[in-house]
């Protein structure tokens, strides 16, 4: 009987107990009368602390951070302090759960990094640089990735379907590529002193490169060194040795510097500057995908230079002077010249899951592809309309230049300046009023963790 009667007792009221806390030791500053700080306590409703959440959130922030009540003024104690602060947040925290607000996305333009993410698993383009090609995107708050700051203007379309036709003709391996020359600067804080890591041991400066060749062709690997802005080479007063590499091995090793170069230099420095760096060109064939280009200085000595101490890595500080050591500006890569026909490449195999044994396989073959590669760029099976759109910009490019990887390069391209990937959507379910909340799909929280990763 004890036992139940005890279980029948009302809980106290801890509201009534927390606004006796609160009218003892806040209202005297944070009162209609007063207004301290633009808060009134006297009037807060402690039995419904939910319904002016803003005002709580305040008082909690203010009572964790012990910056309340201020130095001087009456304190209660700490228990009494924490008592009441975990009431507020209990109260917040349980109304929270019981009501949930995901809020709603918005249209979701891909920005350049998640851009270049989903043309790499695409098509496996793995060092295609995307920012060579695509403006940097505005930020808001320190994000480049908030849907409301990544507008898109005419301009910006043109980018993307200009990288549309490239990025397709890259994945195709296509060998009707126009020669193009792709120029990678060194950084200004890049060491070209010391060893850099990924080029051969014993060497020091350069830089390494990363870079997908399109197709099987040839290419010309240029090395450029820094001069001034008279074109006079730095470092030529002593006798120098560089570098090239293709994917580790060694495919260029050049002499220059020394009395011979710097008399020539001293005549028309542009024509001795070309006609230097002339030694260093490499034209070699090279198999389509990922590789890697390295340049350096044979190292000659680690003893420190005797020249005037400089604060930075990069003997760049003084414009005219060419005392110190010879530097890497620049690699330039250029072409591809000679192109073979499409043959193997990551990109095709990832793509090109069939093959048409005769021009009637063909459209089933283009479908299969598209309906695949589709499925992936729109984060979700295409429609039938979509893919009779897609079928249709195949049998267009088939056309016009006579083979099956041209329609389904002209396909590619369509598919990588629809809106279905430059944007991300999430469609309301059609059984759904609007407002409501619901579950997104399997594919919609893959698509969203896929892009958070």
């Amino acid at each position: 009987m004890q036992a139940s009667t005890q279980l029948r007792q009302p809980t106290p009221d801890l509201s009534t107990e927390h606004r006796a806390l609160i009218d003892k030791y806040c209202v005297t500053c944070h009162s209609q009368r007063t207004k301290t700080a633009g808060l009134t306590l006297d009037t807060a409703d402690l039995a419904n602390v939910p319904a002016q959440s803003d005002i709580w959130e305040k008082v909690i922030r203010k009572l964790r951070a012990e910056m309340m009540p201020p130095v001087g003024a009456p304190h209660p104690d700490e228990g009494q302090l924490n008592a009441l602060v975990t009431f507020l947040e209990t109260s917040l925290d349980k109304w929270a759960a019981a009501h949930p607000n995901p809020g709603r996305p918005t249209l979701h333009r891909l920005n350049r990094a998640e851009y270049g993410n989903a043309v790499r698993d695409l098509f496996a383009l793995d060092a295609l640089d995307i920012t060579q090609y695509l403006p940097p995107d505005p930020e808001a708050y320190g994000f480049d990735n908030i849907a409301d700051s990544l507008g898109t203007s005419p301009a910006l379309m043109e980018r993307y379907l200009s990288i549309a036709w490239k990025v397709a003709r890259m994945a195709m391996a296509d060998a009707k590529i126009p020669a193009t020359t792709e120029t990678f600067r060194a950084r200004m804080d890049l060491t070209q002193r010391d060893h850099i890591e990924g080029l051969p041991l014993g060497t020091r400066g350069g830089m390494v490169v990363q870079y997908n060749f399109p197709v099987d062709a040839e290419y010309e690997i240029r090395p450029k060194l820094w001069a001034n802005t008279v074109e006079q080479i730095g470092g030529l007063e002593h006798p120098d040795t560089l570098e090239v590499t293709f994917d580790g091995q060694r495919i260029k090793l050049v002499n220059f510097g020394g009395h011979e170069d710097e008399v020539l230099a001293a005549g028309v420095s542009a024509a001795a500057r070309a006609q230097i760096e002339a030694r260093f060109i490499s034209r070699i064939p090279i198999k389509a995908g990922p590789h890697t280009i390295g340049v350096a200085f044979l190292k000659k000595s680690s003893a420190p230079p005797v020249d005037v101490l400089r604060p930075f890595l990069r003997d760049r500080i003084d414009p005219v002077s060419t005392n110190g050591i010879a530097q890497l500006d620049k690699i330039v890569i250029e072409g591809p010249f000679n192109a073979l026909l499409s043959g193997d490449s990551p990109s095709r195999r990832r793509i090109l899951i069939c093959s048409p044994a005769g021009v009637t396989e063909a459209p089933s073959c283009a479908n299969k592809i598209l309906s695949a590669v589709a499925r992936r760029a729109y984060r979700r099976p295409a429609t039938d309309a979509e893919l009779k759109q897609l079928m249709g910009f195949f049998d267009s490019g088939r056309q016009k230049s006579g083979s099956f990887d041209s329609g389904i390069e002209t396909a590619l391209a369509f598919i990588l300046v629809s809106p279905q990937f430059l944007f991300r959507f999430e469609k309301d379910p059609d059984n759904v009023a609007a407002g409501a909340r619901y579950h997104v799909s399997d594919l919609e929280l893959a698509s969203r963790l896929s892009f958070f990763i």
